[in-house]
């Protein structure tokens, strides 16, 4: 497949048809950090400690995390340096190893991994929304289509969802639709809601860290986490009991296979960072801002996230009693429906916490599913632009400069997603089809750097070859462990991918690609 370069582009389209560049290096950041903080952080450390029954390894999972999550950052930077062009990891997949990657990842990206993520935080935060109004409830049907029987396909367990409109879920659409409308009126309106939010859930998320450190530290959980317990369960001889696919056998693996199987949750947690390269068009100064904002925000995001978890590991004990009569009793592992930050909170606070908790996973999913809307949709106009999408998605509204259509089509499908509850088992599979697809993009840096040795290259990958050479490793390995040991987490997600290529077949045949943007 022939890979084009800059000096073969056609030329920019007239002043007037193309994006608006009003993101700065605050709003582009505002984007890295919004788009991560969703409420993975707040549950997440749960379901890990139930797995790893350590402290120590519960700590290495969000370290493996962060390392993994720094380094792709760091890569991805000189990529968006390189190429600031809208439509971001679509970009430098299509010309690093041809249009067909590029479309799989768009194409996957829409199916699943974008939408899929929005509307599961849309409804999350209908859910908590509950909290303050008891009305809005996801068994509080306002039109139940049906329920789809569960249906056992090998290792996995598909269907076993119900379909129609609650409460919880019309929130969850409200919110889409609202966000939606707001993100066309330009991307400064957008900018400006995704700044205000973003700082609101970084500070919550900054004090639940200081309060939990000033206020939140228990003597018992102490004691019970640290000094020689800290590391009770983390040593290479240590084998791990792991459930293979759905209702399998019981497997023993060892340290490194336990800490690949549980970054189907941290990873999660931390993902959505590549979203910023995604409005590449539309930041000011890109070959600086765009790898500036991905070290800073990840950097930021992930440094709380670190703290979160030893904030969580002082206030309660990791090992608990699934029917504890106390917070305390319960212990992480068990925290009512897995909502650890919350049960810290009410720890410190006591009702009230519940609360704060609740409103500041608000706050956070608000500000998440604008940055995601924001940002998902100059995918699909990059797509339709070279004629691997619906050709109304490349237009641009004529007054505010924004692909309304993208936005339009984006809308419809996550409200589709949201009343057909299938999202959770959408999000499932999204985080192998990300890993192969990051694995794919950090590749590209190896595959860009011999085929354009001399393309501008305002900033350098650090540690290149060395740390995206050990991202690629890590990530193989994770991805390999979750085809051994979760099939029902990767088999549908590489089929989602499959499914696409003859999609791009049927529509390069009928494409007609416009002038870059």
């Amino acid at each position: 497949m022939p890979i084009s370069s800059p000096t073969t582009q056609k030329p920019a389209s007239p002043a007037g048809t193309h994006l608006v560049q009003g993101l700065g290096l605050f709003s582009a950041t505002a984007i890295v950090v919004g788009s991560m903080i969703g409420s993975g952080i707040f549950i997440v450390p749960a379901d890990i400690s139930r797995n790893v029954g350590s402290p120590a390894l519960l700590i290495a999972a969000w370290l493996v995390t962060a390392a993994m999550t720094m380094i792709g950052a760091l890569s991805y930077g000189e990529l968006a340096a390189m190429m600031p062009r809208a439509g971001g990891q679509y970009v430098y997949l299509r010309e690093a190893l041809g249009p067909m990657w590029g479309f799989l990842y768009g194409w996957t990206l829409f199916l699943v991994i974008q939408t899929g993520t929005i509307a599961a935080v849309a409804v999350a935060f209908g859910k908590f929304l509950g909290v303050f109004f008891p009305g809005v409830s996801a068994s509080h049907w306002l039109w139940h289509i049906g329920h789809v029987p569960a249906w056992r396909v090998g290792p996995m367990l598909l269907g076993n969802m119900d379909i129609g409109l609650n409460t919880a879920n019309l929130a969850g659409i409200a919110v889409v639709v609202l966000l939606t409308s707001i993100n066309v009126f330009g991307v400064r309106l957008g900018a400006l809601v995704q700044n205000v939010f973003t700082t609101a859930k970084a500070a919550a998320l900054l004090g639940l860290v200081v309060f939990g450190f000033l206020l939140g530290r228990n003597a018992d959980a102490i004691r019970a986490n640290f000094g020689a317990n800290f590391w009770k369960g983390a040593s290479f001889s240590t084998l791990h009991a792991v459930e293979v696919g759905v209702g399998g056998s019981i497997a023993m693996v060892g340290l490194f296979t336990i800490l690949a199987v549980v970054q189907t949750g941290s990873l999660f947690s931390a993902d959505a960072w590549n979203n910023v390269t995604f409005t590449a068009g539309e930041v000011r100064n890109p070959r600086r801002n765009l790898p500036l904002s991905l070290a800073v925000g990840t950097g930021l995001v992930l440094t709380l996230y670190i703290l979160s978890n030893f904030v969580y590991l002082m206030a309660l004990p990791l090992h608990g009693d699934p029917h504890g009569a106390t917070i305390f009793a319960r212990g992480i592992q068990y925290a009512s429906e897995d909502r650890v930050a919350t049960a810290v909170l009410q720890e410190i606070f006591s009702a009230r916490g519940a609360y704060l908790m609740a409103a500041a996973i608000l706050v956070s999913t608000f500000g998440c599913v604008n940055g995601l809307t924001l940002a998902g949709a100059r995918v699909y106009y990059a797509m339709s632009r070279d004629g691997l999408f619906f050709k109304a998605a490349g237009q641009l509204h004529p007054r505010y400069r924004t692909p309304v259509v993208s936005l339009a089509v984006q809308a419809v499908w996550t409200c589709l997603l949201c009343l057909s509850g299938s999202y959770s088992q959408l999000l499932d599979y999204t985080m192998f089809a990300a890993l192969v697809f990051y694995i794919l993009t950090i590749g590209s840096l190896f595959v860009l750097r011999m085929r354009r040795p001399d393309a501008e290259r305002p900033y350098r990958a650090v540690g290149y070859p060395v740390l995206p050479a050990a991202y690629i490793v890590m990530a193989a390995w994770i991805c390999i462990v979750l085809l051994r040991y979760k099939p029902q987490y990767t088999w549908p997600g590489l089929f989602i991918v499959l499914v696409g290529v003859p999609v791009y077949m049927l529509w390069s045949r009928r494409g007609t690609a416009q002038s870059p943007d």
